[in-house]
């Protein structure tokens, strides 16, 4: 289940478009400040969306931005062209909000064991997941259902939420989301199971109330 489309690659982008790009990355190598504002004047709104959905904070969220745009000045020189502007700068705001997220003080966290659905000794499931009707695209182009599945994915427990966001919301790979959380590969996908089988509980319990 993924909640985004996922973006261009800078190969599919128009011509004109990569070479706006080319020049406004010149003139960031170049500590033009008016490239720099313009940078954040087109992206800054976009990665403080990124880090409002990781960190749930609005003021951990915009110091998390401007930790990220302190990373894109010291990282510029290195940035090769191969990727999109934005996602490399989505990347960047990913990493700044996730460094912001350790710093906070651990909390013992609630397992996920009752959000999951349950299942009898012959291996069954208790409440057999139940068809919408609809695909998950149609029921997830309403605003009210897109309001509902956040607040779901936000009362995960924060391990499972933070996997499910990388995956499937910032659409980052297993092997990207591993790295990031220090975790391997086989946790990421464990986990990633996991908080997708209790969203999915989640929704089948509100569509068996006719709530959706």
């Amino acid at each position: 289940m993924s909640f985004m489309r996922t973006p261009p690659k800078r190969a599919d982008l128009p011509a004109d478009d990569r070479s706006v790009e080319a020049a406004m990355m010149a003139r960031l190598r170049g500590r033009d400040p008016a490239a720099f504002e313009e940078l954040v004047r087109r992206h800054g709104g976009a990665m403080l969306a990124v880090a409002r959905r990781l960190l749930r904070n609005e003021d951990d969220a915009r110091d998390a931005v401007q930790d990220a745009f302190v990373s894109v000045l010291r990282a510029v020189d290195g940035f090769r062209g191969d990727a999109q502007l934005s996602t490399w700068l989505h990347r960047i705001a990913v990493n700044a909000a996730l460094m912001r997220l350790r710093q906070r003080p651990r909390q013992t966290e609630r397992t996920i064991d009752p959000l999951l659905p349950q299942f009898l000794e012959d291996g069954h499931q208790m409440q057999p997941a139940r068809a919408w009707g609809q695909s998950a695209e149609e029921v997830l182009d309403r605003e009210e259902t897109r309001r509902t599945v956040r607040q779901m994915i936000d009362e995960l427990p924060e391990s499972y939420r933070i996997v499910l966001q990388l995956r499937d919301i910032e659409e980052l790979s297993t092997a990207e989301t591993a790295a990031l959380l220090q975790m391997s590969e086989s946790a990421v996908k464990v986990r990633l199971h996991r908080a997708r089988q209790a969203l999915r509980t989640r929704l089948d319990q509100l569509f068996s109330t006719g709530a959706l």
